[in-house]
């Protein structure tokens, strides 16, 4: 039999255009995150105008006495005075939500998640936490954890919160945001007033959820949250396990 000799010339292009495309498989995830739409600049300057009024909101609610004894119907009266005073930062959010802003779609949701009778919420809410954390926005989990029971237990939610490290350098300038309620942070909402987290306090979070669905990668995952910031609220059970 005749040896067959291929040029070497012919051989490298073949070899080149086959691991490119091994190689675009690969990232075909990661690219796609990478590749999703920029936040729009002039949304961008909306959530800015919003926050500014945000920010005025809270230091009032700062300065009010508003403790967890209060009477229910005072407290409820309190939060709707300020809900209504909160009415231009809404607005401004809207515009914002329009042009797919992701942490405007968060804050309006927690504005509805804060003022509005709970029946109320989860339609108005859900939609808009979905958006945002499909978006990578890892605050939304906690929302949806809270209020958005049926997308909580699905395979999307579960693939949100995977996604949400490689988007994260993204959203790293519009943290501290606030929250309902951290359970990886010890101290305790008193009344209105919400609990501001740091990124990675909101990354150990979405560790912890994803501890919470998976119970075969569990102590994985919650030992990550406690790496992160010592999530309390996992932190003991992980040890009771190990023994």
């Amino acid at each position: 039999m005749r040896n067959l000799q291929i040029p070497l010339s012919s051989v490298i292009p073949l070899l080149r255009a086959r691991f490119l495309g091994v190689l675009l498989v690969a990232l075909a995830p990661a690219c796609a995150l990478a590749d999703s739409p920029p936040i729009d600049p002039h949304a961008d300057l909306l959530y800015r105008q919003a926050l500014t009024l945000l920010e005025k909101a809270d230091n009032q609610i700062s300065g009010v006495s508003l403790k967890t004894s209060t009477a229910d119907q005072d407290l409820a009266q309190q939060g709707q005075a300020m809900g209504r005073s909160l009415a231009p930062a809404v607005s401004l959010l809207n515009k914002a939500v329009e042009l797919e802003h992701p942490v405007a779609r968060y804050r309006l949701a927690l504005y509805y998640m804060t003022y509005l009778p709970a029946e109320q919420v989860p339609p108005v809410a859900c939609p808009l936490l979905q958006a945002s954390l499909a978006q990578g926005f890892a605050p939304a989990a906690l929302g949806i954890e809270a209020w958005c029971t049926d997308y909580r237990q699905s395979a999307a939610f579960a693939r949100d919160l995977e996604n949400v490290p490689s988007v994260a350098s993204r959203f790293a300038a519009y943290y501290p945001q606030p929250a309902e309620r951290l359970l990886c942070n010890r101290e305790q909402p008193q009344g209105l007033a919400m609990q501001w987290g740091r990124q990675r306090d909101y990354q150990a979070e979405v560790y912890r959820l994803q501890g919470n669905s998976n119970p075969d990668q569990r102590q994985h995952y919650w030992q990550k949250a406690v790496d992160l910031n010592g999530c309390f609220s996992v932190r003991q059970r992980l040890l009771s396990s190990q023994y």
